[in-house]
């Protein structure tokens, strides 16, 4: 247990790293008299706009922006749990911003969503669905569309995948980035990777610390985080450091320093109430959802060992869809919107003008 605690160790001397940018920043905002907002696109038709909602019962906050409101609504589900990120659409969207109505929303728990108004107890999976098709419907209604563009990353793809098979009247096309397949053979696939890479990288330390993890499934949260962390360590998760992450967060103008300590306290959580529900079972997408009636996309980074391209790929092949398609980002880890932005964007634009394309000529679509 001793390595497992060092691993921890490490971590929380990262987020203090994190937390002294957040301090930092946070002077200058106090200095600059910054609130939080969201800068104003200069277009006619256009919309940018950060509002809270009640969603699920409890105020919860969405950040939506795009050069025409007429586009096609995109909606992203952030990862985590916990992970929001709408800190990061400044420095994603601009692109996706001019052929979307692109929205972020921070769910329960996480980011501006994680108030007083929340309790922990009422992160249940189904609850995260009802709070998602609540949204769907809203922006529907809102933008006067029949269904939406749906984007999840990691957590976000077990929301997505559901929503996709369930609502598939509300749902134009399903992106998927990073799909989380069958968490127990990703924790196999990760662990025989990462034994291959300590042994190149010859660190007893590290040596020493898979031997204490033993071998997987990892269904105490301890162990699950020492476990990511060495993945992450050898370049199978995260496309680029977190200092420069938190620098590129601490740009948003659509968060307060409150909204930081929020986002970090919810990133801390993680699953909380629901790590038995989405961590300890074993789930297998696989056998649960072979066949969806909207057309899917992953987006698959090449190196990635947190949910690895292997499973991705072997779903793809056995999933059955009106459309599906595998893009392989072979630059890119778990996060391949960092790793690979600009083809991240090109790719989602892609998808957008091929089915307007496919249903001009195909009614079905």
């Amino acid at each position: 247990m001793e390595a497992i605690d060092k691993g921890i160790a490490k971590r929380k001397i990262k987020l203090f790293d994190i937390v002294k940018v957040i301090i930092y920043s946070a002077i200058i905002a106090v200095l600059a008299g910054c609130s939080a907002n969201t800068a104003p696109i200069d277009n006619p038709g256009s919309i940018a706009e950060l509002i809270s909602l009640d969603i699920g019962g409890m105020e919860q906050w969405v950040l939506i922006r795009g050069d025409d409101r007429s586009n096609p609504v995109l909606l992203w589900l952030h990862g985590g749990p916990g992970a929001a990120q709408m800190p990061l659409a400044h420095h994603l969207d601009a692109e996706l911003e001019k052929e979307f109505v692109v929205v972020h929303w921070d769910q329960r728990g996480a980011g501006k969503s994680n108030h007083r108004g929340f309790d922990a107890q009422s992160m249940r999976f189904d609850r995260y669905i009802t709070d998602a098709h609540e949204l769907i419907s809203y922006l529907k209604e809102r933008f006067d569309q029949e269904n939406i563009f749906l984007l999840g990353h990691s957590w976000g793809t077990q929301l997505g995948i559901e929503l996709a098979s369930k609502y598939p009247e509300d749902i134009r096309a399903y992106i998927s980035v990073s799909q989380v397949v069958d968490n127990h053979r990703a924790y196999e696939i990760g662990y025989e990777w990462l034994q291959d890479q300590i042994k190149k990288g010859q660190n007893p330390d590290d040596v020493k610390g898979l031997e204490e993890l033993g071998s997987p499934p990892y269904t105490e949260h301890s162990k699950h985080v020492a476990f990511a962390q060495m993945v992450g360590k050898y370049g199978g998760n995260f496309d680029i450091s977190m200092s420069r992450l938190a620098r590129i967060a601490m740009r948003a103008p659509e968060y307060s320093i409150a909204d930081y300590y929020r986002w970090l306290n919810g990133a801390n959580r993680g699953s909380g109430p629901m790590w038995d529900e989405v961590y300890t079972q074993h789930i297998n997408y696989t056998e649960k959802i072979t066949k969806l009636e909207v057309p899917v996309f992953f987006f698959a980074g090449l190196h990635d060992y947190n949910t690895p391209h292997q499973l991705i790929k072997e779903y793809f092949e056995k999933i059955a869809a009106p459309v599906k398609e595998l893009i392989t980002f072979k630059n890119s880890a778990h996060t391949p919107f960092l790793g690979e932005p600009e083809k991240f964007s090109r790719e989602i634009i892609r998808i957008k003008h091929e089915l307007k394309n496919i249903r001009e000529n195909n009614h079905e679509l």
